[in-house]
């Protein structure tokens, strides 16, 4: 819900109090000329009404909504919000000690009416601040699903894309038919690991978790087809160090920046054109890759690829405020870390 919306309800809310109020006490003071009785009637209004309602509905929107309301705990909530609106008349009846200079005795007197009213009001705007409470929940959870069902639809189809990269595909097959005369074993070899990594892009990646060790292994297999384009054997360095086994991460999370360090490094005889670095802890995975590309062409993601836009959001969408992101540019280096958190299944 827009904040200006927000700030909106509230001040059509507490304004019609007040004029409620308002109104009270000029009906009040018309049956009476003394200044003495209108002030009477203000002070009777603001510590029998405002402060009882002001307290309860705050304190049930911001506390008992959410300890509460909110998680199911109904009788929880019942004992609270009566306590709370039990407090809120304590505050009113003390209000009126003050504000009216009550002698001990007529005070006395007067709580046994005053305190059941001013609870009453604050079981009243108690409950209207939880209603209104919950409906700004629900428009808000509403406008979230309906965020992410839009997100979810454009990375889905964002990654279907990079997983059927024609590109990719056609010179993998391509690199294979040319090895298949000069070393049938190799080319073997490699049609199976093309094999291996259709697999894992038709089937492993439906799921919401998968094994760190498949992740590793499919970045593995991909870099081997990557690397049937060169000859240098220096092209691309690839390092894993720590201890895999167990851990389980969301799938395709690290190899679009793989595969965009690919795609952007055109000269394949550079050494240590492309590094990359997995390092695995107890609690997380963290993936450093940097590829060297020329100033003539400019870093960006092919039609086929993921946008680094949607890159983000998959990872906001999945590891919300506990991945960590760092793209730095400069001299002629794009260098990638991302870090994400382990999941024990």
């Amino acid at each position: 819900m827009k904040k200006t919306l927000l700030i909106a309800l509230y001040i059509a809310f507490w304004g019609t109090l007040i004029l409620f109020a308002l109104i009270i006490i000029g009906a009040l003071s018309q049956v009476s000329d003394s200044e003495n009785e209108i002030s009477y009637f203000i002070k009777v209004m603001f510590s029998v009404v405002i402060i009882p309602a002001a307290f309860a509905f705050y304190t049930f929107y911001t506390f008992l909504f959410n300890r509460y309301l909110q998680k199911q705990q109904l009788h929880k909530a019942i004992a609270f919000g009566l306590s709370l609106a039990f407090i809120s008349a304590l505050l009113g009846n003390l209000s009126l000690y003050l504000l009216l200079d009550f002698n001990i005795e007529c005070h006395k007197t007067s709580n046994f009416v005053a305190i059941p009213i001013m609870t009453f009001i604050g079981i009243i705007f108690g409950s209207i601040a939880l209603v209104f409470k919950g409906f700004i929940t629900w428009y808000k959870e509403i406008k979230l699903k309906e965020e992410l069902l839009e997100k979810n639809h454009k990375t889905e189809m964002a990654l279907v894309k990079s997983q059927l990269d024609p590109h990719f595909l056609f010179n993998t097959i391509n690199n294979i038919d040319v090895l298949i005369l000069k070393d049938p074993n190799e080319a073997s070899s490699y049609l199976n690991k093309l094999s291996d990594i259709m697999r894992f892009m038709l089937f492993e990646t439906k799921a919401g978790k998968i094994p760190l060790n498949n992740e590793l292994l499919y970045i593995e297999k991909y870099i081997e087809l990557q690397k049937i384009r060169t000859s240098n054997s220096n092209y691309v360095n690839y390092k894993i160090d720590g201890n895999p086994e167990g851990k389980h991460i969301a799938p395709m999370v690290f190899i679009p920046f793989i595969e965009n360090a690919f795609k952007h490094t055109d000269n394949k005889k550079l050494e240590n054109a492309i590094n990359i670095h997995i390092q695995v802890q107890e609690d997380s995975t963290t993936l450093d890759c940097t590829n060297k590309f020329s100033n003539l062409r400019k870093q960006k993601v092919d039609s086929n690829g993921l946008g680094n836009e949607l890159i983000q959001k998959r990872l906001h969408l999945i590891y919300p405020d506990s991945h960590s992101l760092e793209t730095i540019q400069e001299d002629n280096q794009y260098h990638v870390t991302l870090s994400i958190p382990n999941e024990e299944v």
